[in-house]
């Protein structure tokens, strides 16, 4: 079958084809994506102004037309963060169900981490063996870990590059103040998850998903896109430390010209790469693995689960 899935996330809103049925592997068919950048478009109060609520249902009534003439049999449509902690979230959903008839589903952030770390697992196997998993979307950072195929222990804290570049950095680049402010209060939010974290074994893998981890790995020398999805990526702890100075003197312009860096998310990499080094730190990684498969991949395989063969 020829399923859609519709991903609105924070910074982008994504709509992924895949051909699949149940115990198969999902070979992607078709790709359409809008930097909507929905966690931006928001009030002092927190709610998504009228002009976001309006261009989010152009752009899902759009998507939702390609996937009908892409051949798409059925289409899950789901929202994360900037939708979830929304003030007005309630009347965003009406008002795109009420415009193009597409029913988003807001996922909890414990359920976005558990979702990548099946994501995960089914990509690297059962002899990648214990697992941590972090993802950095734009809203939220996800921590999973565990032995199994759900993980022992999923977290999400608000520490999405969009969100931290949003509510805590002016400037271009931001002062070393509002960067040691960052800092200490990203790594106050993480450290509390430590031993919680812990209590779920020692890893014998760490992974990382998302854009902002796949251009962080790119910069440090990762192979680029062009090389395919099964060339294997790596991110090591000393990098992020070698490069965080250097992009924090960087203007988003110049971050945009380093190698596999997008205009539309060069102003958000310092700030992903604050939570990143944070990470590595107190979870003590020295290296962690690049999955090309994150959260639609969980959200589609989750699905297929519950397909009859």
């Amino acid at each position: 079958m020829r399923l859609g899935v519709l991903d609105v996330g924070s910074n982008t809103v994504h709509l992924l084809l895949l051909d699949a049925h149940a115990g198969a592997h999902p070979i992607p068919a078709f790709s359409h994506k809008v930097e909507l950048h929905l966690s931006q478009l928001t009030d002092a109060d927190g709610s998504i102004l009228p002009s976001g609520i309006e261009r989010l249902g152009e752009v899902v009534a759009h998507a939702l037309r390609v996937a009908e003439d892409k051949g798409a049999e059925d289409l899950i449509a789901f929202a994360t963060s900037a939708v979830r902690e929304a003030a007005n979230g309630d009347k965003v959903l009406e008002a795109v169900r009420e415009e193009t008839g597409v029913n988003l589903q807001v996922l909890p952030g414990p359920d976005e981490a558990r979702l990548t770390f099946l994501a995960v697992r089914r990509w690297f196997g059962w002899s990648a063996g214990r697992l941590l998993v972090l993802d950095i979307g734009g809203g939220s950072l996800e921590i999973a870990a565990g032995l199994d195929e759900m993980p022992d222990v999923s977290v999400s804290l608000p520490l999405g590059a969009a969100r931290l570049t949003h509510d805590r950095l002016n400037g271009d680049p931001p002062g070393p103040d509002q960067l040691r402010e960052l800092r200490k209060y990203v790594r106050h939010e993480v450290a509390k998850e430590v031993s919680k974290v812990a209590r779920a074994g020692r890893p014998d893998r760490v992974v990382i998903t998302s854009k902002t981890f796949r251009q962080l790995a790119r910069i440090a020398g990762a192979a680029p896109s062009a090389q395919g999805l099964y060339a294997p990526r790596s991110l090591r702890a000393r990098d992020l430390t070698e490069w965080l100075p250097r992009l924090s003197q960087m203007s988003s312009a110049q971050r945009a010209g380093l190698p596999g860096v997008s205009p539309g998310r060069a102003g958000q990499l310092l700030a992903g790469a604050v939570v990143a080094d944070a990470a590595f730190d107190l979870f003590g990684v020295e290296a962690a693995d690049l999955c090309p498969w994150a959260l639609r991949e969980g959200v589609i395989l989750r699905h297929l689960d519950t397909l009859v063969s």
